[in-house]
């Protein structure tokens, strides 16, 4: 069988499971849409100003945009960072490194269908806030500018998430530490709350040290109208590439017990 084939078997096979577990699937889908609710409920649907534009943006278009940040990182950051330590702690891993399948296709269907996962959510996201916000959908240009900001992304994260879990000592400890490690930085990159035009100066220097502020930059930028950077893409691109090389040197099969 060729490796194309087994890829796609394998992402066939990690959808599979996904699914057999609906509570999971269910609250990874509510999420970015409960959050995208909560928050304009909470802050209304004034005008935002935002950094970059001239006048005003409304809360709804604002967070819709977020939302769709959120969405990419939940799938491919959060998620995979937990899921693959549970694996490996359940000994799922193990077994499966002594099986004829090479490393890099299980772990490629895993980043694969997490990609996956994350389009999905970036789409519903985006339909409920044209539908109930009147949200502008992207297209031309700035679609193909959204779509290959929204793959980086994805790689990047999921590359990050592998690289994090050889710091991750047990299931147990993998929600909180994943969490703790993403979190701030989703407050602190203009994700959950506005940063304004003048955000504080160590949070502005914090937020662009980390990919968070950057991938959100490039996504706002096709509902806002803020200024598309290519440089920030390659940022997000960069980190992506620093996680692959961590996770090449320090990932691991073994259950750490």
């Amino acid at each position: 069988m060729s490796a194309a084939a087994q890829l796609v078997r394998q992402i066939r096979s990690t959808n599979l499971v996904f699914w057999r577990n609906p509570a999971s699937a269910f609250f990874t889908f509510v999420f970015p849409l409960m959050f995208l609710v909560i928050f304009t409920t909470l802050f209304g649907n004034a005008e935002t100003e935002i950094p970059g534009i001239e006048g005003t943006i409304s809360t709804s278009t604002f967070y819709v945009a977020s939302m769709a940040t959120f969405a990419v990182i939940s799938a491919c950051y959060t998620n995979i960072g937990i899921s693959i330590v549970f694996s490996r702690e359940a000994g799922i891993l193990k077994r499966t490194r002594g099986t004829p399948l090479p490393a890099w296709i299980y772990l490629s269907g895993r980043v694969a269908h997490a990609t996956f996962v994350a389009f999905l959510l970036v789409v519903i996201t985006v339909a409920f806030g044209a539908l109930v916000y009147e949200a502008e959908i992207p297209t031309g240009a700035t679609l193909f500018r959204f779509v290959v900001t929204m793959l980086v992304g994805a790689a990047s994260f999921s590359a990050l998430a592998l690289a994090l879990t050889a710091a991750i000592p047990n299931g147990d400890a993998a929600p909180p530490i994943v969490n703790a490690s993403i979190l701030p930085l989703l407050f602190l990159s203009d994700v959950f709350i506005p940063l304004g035009p003048d955000p504080a100066a160590w949070v502005d220097v914090v937020g662009k040290v980390f990919p968070v502020r950057h991938f959100t930059l490039s996504m706002q930028a096709a509902f806002l109208g803020t200024p598309f950077e290519w440089t920030d893409v390659l940022i997000v691109a960069a980190w992506g590439v620093g996680g692959l090389v961590l996770a090449a040197r320090f990932f691991t099969w073994e259950p750490r017990r």
